[in-house]
């Protein structure tokens, strides 16, 4: 009995003493990281970036600073470094394969929020699907189609595909084609497109308006209307044109002036 109560006092002693100190050093700090982490996003330091990406560089430092921190502790307690590397490691791996689509799209939504191929509220045409970006998260981005349709698309997916962004330039041209009868004059029918395109207040001069022969049949003449403006009123622009390029060409007595679609899109 005597021999099991000292062999007791001294595992208390030689095992709570060092359990006394982890437990101390753990809440100590556990303190320390919250006051730092919570400095560290309200600092100038990083107030030049992306909400989203201060958020996510403040909880990646976060992360870190606890495993260092239970790193730590679980040392002091006496575990082997060659246990614990071992089974963070193997931990790594395992998550890692299991979450191989996920650290994807994570890899690809840091890369949209650092480069910005992208903003809120641009017009964008990727993998088959377009639309007005609404949200950009860690993982995924939200579209909001013309017909009110929301499409989440993941990063990993958007970092690997062409992306078009109709909304990245000031300006855009709109591009339309009409068709008229054989027997008409070129000449005549390309000047009231361009006196159509000027009389459109939204239409810029510079660069001026073109109209030109582009193609044809035996029955028929193409021509190619294009007009400059900028890219907020690229649809009133479209629509304009369409209008009073066709009123133009029928008061004029252009036989069989039709639009041809060329181009749809934001």
């Amino acid at each position: 009995m005597e021999e099991f109560l000292s062999k007791l006092a001294y595992l208390a002693t030689e095992y709570g003493l060092k359990l006394l100190l982890a437990v101390v050093i753990f809440f100590v700090g556990k303190f320390l990281i919250n006051k730092f982490t919570k400095a560290l996003a309200n600092g100038k330091a990083l107030q030049k970036l992306d909400g989203t990406v201060r958020t996510a560089t403040v909880s990646f430092i976060r992360i870190i600073l606890f495993v260092l921190l239970i790193v730590t502790v679980v040392s002091i307690l006496g575990i082997p470094m060659a246990s614990i590397i071992a089974v963070l490691a193997s931990a790594g791996v395992t998550i890692g394969l299991a979450l191989q689509g996920a650290l994807s799209n994570l890899a690809g939504g840091i890369m949209i929020l650092f480069f910005k191929p992208f903003k809120v509220d641009d017009y964008v045409e990727a993998n088959g699907v377009q639309g007005i970006v609404t949200d950009i998260t860690l993982f995924y981005t939200k579209m909001l189609t013309l017909d009110n349709k929301r499409i989440t698309v993941p990063n990993g997916t958007l970092m690997n595909a062409n992306v078009i962004d109709y909304s990245a330039e000031a300006i855009r041209r709109v591009d339309l084609t009409f068709l008229t009868a054989k027997s008409e004059a070129p000449e005549k029918v390309q000047k009231i497109m361009l006196q159509a395109m000027a009389s459109i207040e939204k239409v810029l001069s510079d660069p001026a308006p073109f109209a030109r022969v582009s193609g044809g049949t035996a029955e028929s003449m193409e021509f190619t209307a294009r007009g400059w403006c900028k890219t907020e009123d690229y649809w009133d622009v479209y629509f304009d044109m369409t209008q009073r390029i066709i009123e133009a060409l029928g008061a004029a007595g252009i036989e069989a002036p039709v639009v041809r679609i060329t181009e749809l899109k934001k």
